[in-house]
C-alpha cells in the first residue's frame, strides 16, 4: 500500500484554519469526549496553527502554536518560550509520520518567531512520542479537561 503524500502549512487562510477546527473536533471533541467549550478557547484567534493536508486537499492533522503574551500562563512568564498544543492528527492517518511532521512545523514556526523552546502540555499517554522527538517532562502529571497530562520542554 502506497503511503498518502502531504503537505505540513502554515494556516494562512480561513479555509486553513477551518481545517485544523475539524480535526480538533473530530479528534477532541468527537473521539475523546474533550467538551467543545474546553476545545476552542480565546487563544485561538492569535495563535499560529499548521495543518497536514493531504495531496487531495483533505486535512490530516493539526497544532497550534501560541507564543508572547498568550503563551505565558503556559511556560511560566517566559516570552522566549512558545507553547505547542492542540495536536491531532485523524485516525486513518495515524502511523504515517504527520505528528512528527506537524511537530516538526510548530517548531520550525517557533525558531522563525526567535523563540529559544517549546513548552507543551502532553496527555500522558503521548509523553513517549514527545520524549522521542527531544522533549523532556518536568513537575507532577496533572489533568487538563479530564485527561492526565505532563509538561514537556524542547530547547532549541
Amino acid at each position: 500500500m502506497t503511503r498518502p503524500s502531504y503537505v505540513v502549512r502554515v494556516a494562512g487562510d480561513p479555509a486553513d484554519r477551518e481545517a485544523c477546527f475539524a480535526v480538533r473536533k473530530e479528534v477532541f471533541v468527537a473521539e475523546q469526549g474533550v467538551p467543545e467549550d474546553l476545545e476552542y478557547d480565546e487563544f485561538d484567534a492569535g495563535a499560529l496553527h499548521v495543518v497536514a493536508v493531504r495531496e487531495d486537499g483533505v486535512a490530516l492533522g493539526t497544532g497550534r502554536l501560541l507564543h508572547g503574551e498568550a503563551a505565558v500562563g503556559r511556560t511560566g512568564g517566559d516570552l522566549s518560550v512558545g507553547s505547542l498544543g492542540r495536536l491531532a492528527v485523524r485516525k486513518e492517518a495515524r502511523g504515517l509520520g504527520v505528528g512528527v511532521a506537524l511537530v516538526r512545523g510548530i517548531e520550525e514556526a517557533a525558531r522563525g518567531l526567535g523563540l529559544a523552546a517549546v513548552d507543551l502540555h502532553a496527555q500522558t499517554a503521548a509523553a513517549g512520542f514527545y520524549e522521542r522527538l527531544g522533549y523532556t517532562g518536568y513537575g507532577v502529571e496533572f489533568h487538563e479537561a479530564g485527561i492526565a497530562h505532563l509538561a514537556m520542554r524542547r530547547s532549541f
